[in-house]
């Protein structure tokens, strides 16, 4: 089972504001690579509720890169895979729409236009009382630092490997 799963932070409701991503790559099953970034959000703005969700400030990302800056690695593990994220439409809409605030093309990853997404497979599964990903972590025993952009990517990666 070879993909990568993936998680976006936003500073605002804007999905043009990502201020974190993490990204894990799964190949035959196992874990084998993780990636973590504080991203420069747009003039560094945040929303009060973002940061009640997450906790990152402007005082986090006023030296971070922007994200221009970390879109070559970003692609670099994404590109021609099948990517994974527990609320795929949502992290899917962050990048395909900041790709475009940026100038770049969502073509140029040759991946799916539709994600695979745990949140929908954990809803369609009794064990599970809800979708939400901490709720999925807690029936399956998986560590979890809610909305830290690497460890959501993790646990999703690990539902996925579960399912």
């Amino acid at each position: 089972m070879n993909f990568t799963a993936i998680d976006f932070e936003t500073a605002t409701s804007k999905r043009t504001s990502a201020c974190a991503v993490g990204i894990v790559s799964v190949e035959n099953g196992v874990i084998i690579d993780e990636y973590y970034v504080l991203i420069q959000p747009p003039n560094n703005e945040y929303n009060w509720h973002n940061i009640q969700v997450h906790g990152i400030t402007e005082r986090h990302t006023i030296n971070a890169p922007t994200f221009d800056q970390v879109f070559p690695e970003i692609k670099r593990r994404l590109q021609g895979k099948t990517i994974v994220a527990h609320n795929e439409s949502f992290d899917r809409s962050v990048l395909q729409k900041t790709m475009v605030e940026n100038g770049f093309n969502y073509s140029e990853l040759s991946i799916s236009e539709r994600w695979e997404c745990t949140m929908k497979l954990c809803k369609a599964n009794n064990r599970y009382p809800s979708g939400k990903l901490n709720e999925c972590c807690l029936v399956d025993n998986i560590e979890l630092i809610h909305h830290e952009a690497l460890s959501d990517a993790r646990a999703c990666a690990e539902l996925y490997l579960r399912r």
